[in-house]
């Protein structure tokens, strides 16, 4: 599925910052822990604590967050539709990264098993 450039663009200017907390308001209103949104970030990104807290201090941008990350080289086994988008026809390489983000914490707060969450090959 193609994405369109303006669309890429958005997303690539959203800050990290601007979307954390409604990532943690998902995950937590579903009976899951800041600690285990964490380790699906650090999964994916390869952040600490101490990085992600200053990439949201510092009001990233998408495209700084994951230009700076160390993506996990299993982030391709992030499949499925979110957004209404299916991860595996994003051509936009950040727009399919922070899909993959929002799938895995999609996964959390639906109560998917941790080990489930972080894909192994």
């Amino acid at each position: 599925m193609k994405t369109t450039p303006e669309h890429d663009a958005k997303i690539a200017n959203m800050t990290f910052a601007s979307v954390y907390p409604h990532y943690l308001t998902k995950v937590e209103r579903k009976g899951r822990t800041k600690e285990e949104l964490h380790q699906v970030i650090a999964w994916l990104t390869g952040y600490d604590d101490k990085k992600l807290q200053e990439l949201v201090d510092g009001k990233a941008t998408f495209e700084t967050f994951f230009r700076e990350a160390n993506l996990n080289p299993n982030a391709h086994l992030v499949t499925g539709v979110i957004c209404g988008y299916r991860i595996e026809e994003i051509e936009n390489p950040l727009t399919k990264q922070v899909r993959y983000l929002d799938k895995l914490v999609d996964e959390l707060a639906k109560g998917r098993k941790m080990e489930k969450i972080l894909r192994q090959a």
